[in-house]
C-alpha cells in the first residue's frame, strides 16, 4: 500500500497544479493595481475549480501523511519529483508549453536520480 500512497501523492499533486494553470489562465494576467489584484485574486478563489485544486493539494497531503508511515522520508520523497515530469509532460500536451532541450536534460536527471534513490530500499 505505501507505494499506493506515494502515487495517490503525485497524482493529486499534479491535478491540483494543471487545473490551477488552466483555470488562472482563462481569467487572464494579474492586474497591476493593488485593489484590482485583490479583486482578481478573490475571483480566482470563488471559482470552483481552483477551490478543487487545493482540496486536491489537501488530499496529497492526507495520502502523502499515510506514504511516511510506511517509507522513510529520505526514500519516499524522491517520487514526488515525478509530479515535476508528469506536470512536464501533460503542461505540453494541455497548454502547448515549449520542450527545451535543457527542460529534457533535467528531467532526464531527475528520473535518473529517482532510479538510483529507489535502489537504495
Amino acid at each position: 500500500m505505501g507505494y499506493f500512497y506515494i502515487f495517490a501523492t503525485i497524482l493529486f499533486t499534479v491535478y491540483g497544479q494543471l487545473i490551477l494553470k488552466w483555470r488562472i489562465e482563462k481569467y487572464g494576467s494579474l492586474p497591476l493595481e493593488l485593489k484590482d489584484k485583490v479583486v482578481f485574486l478573490f475571483q480566482l478563489l470563488l471559482d470552483p475549480l481552483i477551490l478543487s485544486g487545493f482540496l486536491s493539494a489537501f488530499v496529497a497531503s492526507i495520502f502523502w501523511m499515510a506514504a511516511m508511515t510506511k517509507f522513510n522520508i529520505s526514500y519516499a520523497y524522491p517520487f514526488m519529483s515525478l509530479s515535476f515530469v508528469l506536470v512536464f509532460l501533460l503542461s505540453v500536451f494541455l497548454f502547448g508549453e515549449p520542450v527545451t532541450p535543457q527542460k529534457v536534460i533535467g528531467l532526464s536527471l531527475i528520473v535518473l536520480g529517482i532510479i538510483v534513490t529507489s535502489q537504495s530500499i
